[in-house]
């Protein structure tokens, strides 16, 4: 606190509106089109995004390293995909020449890609009919590391069956199943998810170590 002036709400007001400007915009009544990000992740949380949404907190510029590079449209490309009635929306960070790439932030660069950020980047190529994919990780401090990896049939069909799941859900306002992970410990929505439960009857001390009680 520098005088009257709290600088870090400001600084935390200014990740609001760029997190805001740069993600994607979802009609929440149009449940015929899916948007990649929402199909991959856990659905209960997609699904809350659209049904009872509470804003996440945000706390890092890094974290919106994605969006605007999305927003520079810098090779950025928007696609769609269609499944039956149901449009799949997807957008690649960077297109270049063959090659779809995706940028994420992560606290250390991770030993092994998210599969989350996985089957994103493989339902890129399937969108854009491109072969070959990277996806990048930058640390707060700078440090990067990317993976690679190449069109996969199996993995598009589960992302597929996921994007039919959640249009399922939506249509009969029926909450999807719990995915745990480890996004959960940070998730807006945790606390509807893992509920703090209650012991069905009281413990008596005596009963707990043998004793019976004094005539």
């Amino acid at each position: 606190m520098l005088g009257d002036r709290n600088y870090k709400q400001v600084i935390k007001n200014t990740i609001d509106s760029i997190s805001k400007e740069t993600e994607p915009q979802i009609d929440t009544n149009d449940t015929k089109t899916i948007h990649l990000h929402e199909a991959v992740r856990c659905l209960r949380r997609s699904y809350y995004d659209r049904t009872d949404p509470v804003e996440p907190e945000r706390t890092s510029f890094s974290n919106l390293v994605s969006g605007l590079l999305r927003k520079m449209q810098y090779g950025s490309k928007l696609g769609e995909y269609a499944i039956d009635d149901i449009k799949l929306k997807g957008q690649a960070d960077i297109i270049v020449d063959d090659v779809v790439m995706i940028f994420r932030s992560a606290t250390s660069p991770p030993e092994i890609p998210f599969s989350s950020d996985v089957l994103y980047l493989n339902a890129c190529l399937w969108i854009f009919n491109k072969i070959d994919g990277i996806i990048v990780y930058i640390s707060g401090d700078g440090k990067e590391v990317s993976f690679s990896f190449a069109k996969e049939k199996k993995m598009f069909e589960e992302t597929i069956r996921r994007v039919r799941v959640l249009n399922n859900l939506l249509g009969e306002k029926k909450v999807p199943i719990l995915e745990p992970s480890e996004e959960c410990s940070s998730c807006q929505y945790y606390e509807r998810c893992y509920l703090k439960q209650k012991m069905g009857r009281g413990i008596n001390i005596q009963d707990l170590f043998g004793l019976k009680k004094s005539d």
